[in-house]
């Protein structure tokens, strides 16, 4: 049994490198991307944005050219941070040393697509990694119940942090960026609140977090890249929280995904499960609530729906390896964040 591993503490000049393992920006939407970097530097932050990063298209270059740009950022960064997620950073997992990312005790931040690459990070090294933001998340305010990842990277090591539910989230497709809102009170405009699968008023769980975009890491599953029961075995002997989100998929899809997941075992060692907001439609019959209840309804465990994660905004931030205290008292939701071994 080993220990969890955090990444160095930020701090003021500390830099910030932008690859792109997944999909880049293209040019139509470079005005984003340079307020989302003056966002960050006007926070005191040295942002590096590389080439990749500026490239459209599916991917901005072959995997073996990505595999070796992330390394580079790795190694010169004090925090990576890609601007957003894609489709295909699968195909950098078996040409990636993950021992070699792992000693640079760097940052890595990301969701969506990125989880792909943060959970095999944590779960085969050990090394904290952040779930929750994007490069081009930057410029939204968040919640005032929510802290800015980069406050969560700064903290000293064996720090805690507590958050609470968001009152409202986002509902409506994104328009053209020059007329999105970026404050709280316009960006987020439907409310929300999380929820017991069984209905239950009161739930509490403790245990590591561990997780990401269930799309993209259920393909994991039975891979040395997402051995989910091994990480709990090495280093997470007060048990898990697992915690999954949908991207688009649909009720039926969500349920093959999560009985995947419990055949490969990633719920044997977990406390409680939480499962983040969706805008994935119903199918053959099955609603996505429905969908979680005919994979997990029977474990035994706390399931918590509407999550504040995933992709409708706003997004907790997340450490993967933290320990972690939910709780859930009617309306009102709190998770507190240890960085501790």
């Amino acid at each position: 049994m080993t220990g969890i591993t955090y990444p160095t503490p930020l701090r003021a000049g500390a830099r910030v490198e932008v690859p792109a393992p997944s999909m880049g920006v293209p040019a139509e939407l470079h005005d984003r991307l340079r307020a989302s970097v003056a966002s960050l530097t006007g926070r005191g932050f040295d942002v590096r944005v590389r080439e990749h990063a500026t490239r459209g298209g599916l991917v901005p270059a072959d995997a073996a050219e990505r595999a070796r740009d992330l390394a580079d950022a790795f190694r010169t960064g004090d925090a990576v941070l890609p601007p957003w997620g894609g489709e295909l950073a699968i195909e950098l997992l078996d040409a990636l040393d993950w021992q070699a990312l792992a000693e640079t005790r760097a940052w890595f931040v990301g969701w969506s697509d990125i989880s792909t690459l943060l959970l095999p990070l944590t779960t085969m090294t050990g090394l904290a990694t952040l779930h929750g933001a994007n490069l081009m998340d930057e410029p939204w305010q968040l919640p005032r119940e929510f802290r800015r990842w980069s406050d969560v990277a700064s903290l000293a090591i064996g720090g805690s942090f507590e958050q609470r539910s968001a009152p409202n989230r986002r509902d409506r497709p994104w328009g053209e960026w020059a007329d999105e809102p970026l404050d709280r009170e316009r960006a987020y405009e439907a409310p929300t609140r999380w929820r017991a699968l069984d209905g239950a008023p009161d739930v509490a769980m403790r245990g590591r977090l561990i997780g990401g975009c269930l799309e993209t890491v259920s393909l994991l599953a039975g891979t040395p890249y997402g051995d989910v029961p091994g990480f709990a075995r090495r280093h997470a002997p007060e048990g898990t929280i697992v915690y999954l989100e949908a991207a688009e998929s649909d009720a039926i899809s969500v349920a093959r995904m999560l009985r995947s997941l419990r055949l490969a075992g990633w719920f044997d060692a977990a406390n409680g499960v939480l499962i983040g907001r969706t805008g994935g439609p119903s199918a053959g019959g099955l609603e996505q609530h429905d969908a979680v209840e005919r994979a997990l309804g029977d474990l035994g465990l706390p399931v918590v729906l509407d999550f504040d994660a995933g992709h409708q905004p706003p997004q907790l931030p997340l450490v993967n390896g933290a320990l972690a205290e939910v709780t859930l008292t009617g309306d009102a939701g709190t998770i507190t964040q240890h960085l501790v071994a």
